[in-house]
């Protein structure tokens, strides 16, 4: 294994979830000792202890298969094989090739993905093409495990309040692990953190398995969200090819969605260059709602900035998008907005692409665009 893969590994979230996987696991088999010790004579007891580590082995195999499997990127300096198809697709300056149909450039992994969905932060890498079979199953795993260790954890918790010390008939001696005040409150911690993964990446698994449904990605729901639009042609998402077929399209029998990653199968009537078309008007538009602002105010690019004013402070855009330093002086190109935050692109000097700052920052740090806290061009419109 390459070091790089191993290196991938040392970060936040693939540490949390390795933490929490042992944890709850551990705990599990450890509570399962005290009120159902393992005997030879008893084939229930050798079942259950194994079907915690059945749990461990199919959670620890898919995310490790999803975090080293990766989702796929565009080789760089990628251009479709027709010269006349460039016109139908987006340039991507820091991979310094095009965008195939599907993917999408992310900052974090700084590559083009194939069938970019998501930057997930506990595998450290992106969910695309390759990996999302494995992704998958290991959203589906872990809620099955946690919720397996729910019920240990409350069963043990019952009977360390109720019983004598164990449940196995009563007899403490066959117990091979004894509970004091500390390890009952672990026990109360490790309850509430497998009750939180199987909540949490339960509502996961089920977003991503109506996304496979539709054969959608989460960044195609948005793009198809503004295509519906007033417009002479109505817009067909080209990809949704029933719900059997989308799902076929994710799970086989290798365990790898078919495809290369840039040609993709679509519905009659659309081609593959369907979605990137539509991708390209969007942008325009994009670009024509872009307004200029000049800078008034300094911003250190803290997620709570306390100098902002309180509103500003509890009104911090819910996203992993990042934050920009501000100067005064410096110029911002708006292409979003909400009341207290603006979005944007700091205008550089010498830009040419590959080093681009956008990200939020205080709406008040350009006040002087603002009448009553609302875009000059928004109070012209009204």
């Amino acid at each position: 294994m390459e070091f790089s893969k191993l290196k991938q590994l040392v970060h936040w979230g693939p540490l949390l979830a390795l933490f929490i996987i042992f944890f709850v696991t551990g705990w599990a088999a450890l509570c399962t000792l005290v009120w159902w010790p393992v005997a030879i004579d008893d084939i229930g007891s050798i079942i259950h202890i194994l079907s915690i580590f059945t749990w461990l082995y199919l959670i620890l195999y898919n995310f490790f298969q999803a975090a080293f499997l990766g989702p796929g990127f565009v080789p760089l300096k990628w251009y479709p094989a027709n010269t006349e198809d460039r016109s139908k697709l987006q340039y991507c300056k820091i991979c310094e090739g095009y965008k195939a149909p599907r993917s999408h450039h992310c900052r974090k992994c700084g590559r083009c993905v194939m069938k970019m969905d998501h930057h997930c932060p506990w595998i450290n890498t992106c969910c695309g093409h390759t990996n999302h079979t494995r992704f998958v199953l290991f959203l589906f795993f872990a809620p099955c495990g946690c919720i397996h260790g729910s019920v240990i954890f409350i069963l043990t918790i019952y009977n360390q309040l109720y019983r004598n010390r164990t449940l196995y008939y009563a007899v403490a001696t066959k117990a091979w692990f004894s509970f004091s005040v500390y390890t009952f409150l672990l026990t109360f911690f490790a309850l509430g953190m497998a009750v939180g993964v199987t909540l949490s990446v339960g509502f996961l698994f089920v977003t991503q398995l109506r996304s496979m449904w539709k054969n959608e990605t989460g960044i195609e729901s948005w793009i198809k969200e503004k295509a519906d639009r007033p417009r002479e042609d109505e817009f067909i998402f080209p990809y949704d090819l029933g719900w059997k077929r989308n799902l076929q399209e994710v799970f086989t029998k290798e365990r790898i969605p078919r495809g290369d990653g840039i040609n993709w199968p679509v519905v009659e009537g659309c081609d593959q260059y369907t979605l990137t078309m539509e991708q390209l008007i969007q942008k325009e538009e994009k670009r024509t709602r872009t307004m200029e602002l000049r800078v008034v105010e300094d911003y250190s690019g803290y997620i709570f900035p306390l100098t902002k004013g309180f509103r500003t402070f509890i009104s911090v855009p819910c996203t992993d998008e990042p934050r920009i330093t501000l100067s005064k002086g410096d110029t911002v190109q708006v292409t979003r907005w909400k009341r207290h935050w603006l979005y944007g692109d700091k205008v550089m000097a010498n830009d040419d692409g590959k080093n681009r700052v956008r990200g939020w920052f205080p709406r008040r740090c350009t006040k002087e665009e603002f009448d009553n806290g609302m875009l000059a061009e928004e109070k012209k419109e009204r």
